[in-house]
């Protein structure tokens, strides 16, 4: 059976609970959430397709369903439109559900929320805020298991000397380096790269 159109379509997981798929100038992303907020952001994958089963996964492979996604979820996902589309957009009063993160995840996302549009950060000095200096490693596999990408804005957080760093979603660095130039900021010397080496959607 062919998929249905990416026409922000919701599907409930459980009461409360739900999961859609939308359309941005990025690709097809997808959102879930529950009672108690934003539960899942998937990324655009390969295809279309690839977004909606890692989507489903996520949300316990619930059948689909024709009812809208609760008003605050779209407007989240106009926001996300916006901010895919080049808009400065800020998601710091966004309700996160992050059931299953420990206590120092929690502290590790808490202080990435912090790095505004167009900063940066590094892993080590969110270790260093953390209170564990040395934690480098446990920040980026914190980051690497970020639920809801771009609400907790793991793709400001580079590694050592501007480098780009890991990025855990489909396109790895490329995506990284373009979710960061939505925002003018270009790892390593600054310099924004040449057209076309970012490429688009």
């Amino acid at each position: 059976m062919p998929m249905q159109p990416m026409s922000d379509r919701a599907e409930p997981t459980a009461r409360g609970a739900g999961y859609c798929v939308f359309d941005t100038q990025l690709g097809v992303c997808g959102i879930a959430w529950s009672e108690r907020g934003l539960t899942r952001l998937q990324l655009p994958e390969a295809d279309p397709q690839a977004t909606m089963r890692r989507l489903r996964a996520g949300a316990g492979g619930e059948a689909p369903s024709s009812e809208p996604p609760p008003r605050w979820v779209a407007g989240l996902i106009g926001e996300l439109r916006r901010y895919f589309a080049g808009e400065r957009v800020e998601f710091t009063d966004v309700a996160i559900d992050l059931a299953g993160a420990n206590e120092f995840q929690h502290k590790l996302y808490d202080l990435t929320r912090a790095v505004g549009w167009g900063r940066t950060t590094t892993y080590g000095e969110l270790a260093r805020q953390a209170g564990d200096p040395g934690a480098s490693r446990a920040v980026g596999q914190a980051m690497g298991h970020n639920p809801v990408p771009i609400i907790i804005p793991c793709h400001r957080v580079l590694a050592a000397g501007r480098k780009i760093g890991g990025f855990s979603a489909y396109g790895g660095a490329v995506t990284k380096e373009r979710l960061l130039a939505l925002e003018g900021v270009y790892p390593g010397d600054g310099t924004p790269p040449l057209p076309g080496l970012l490429p688009g959607r």
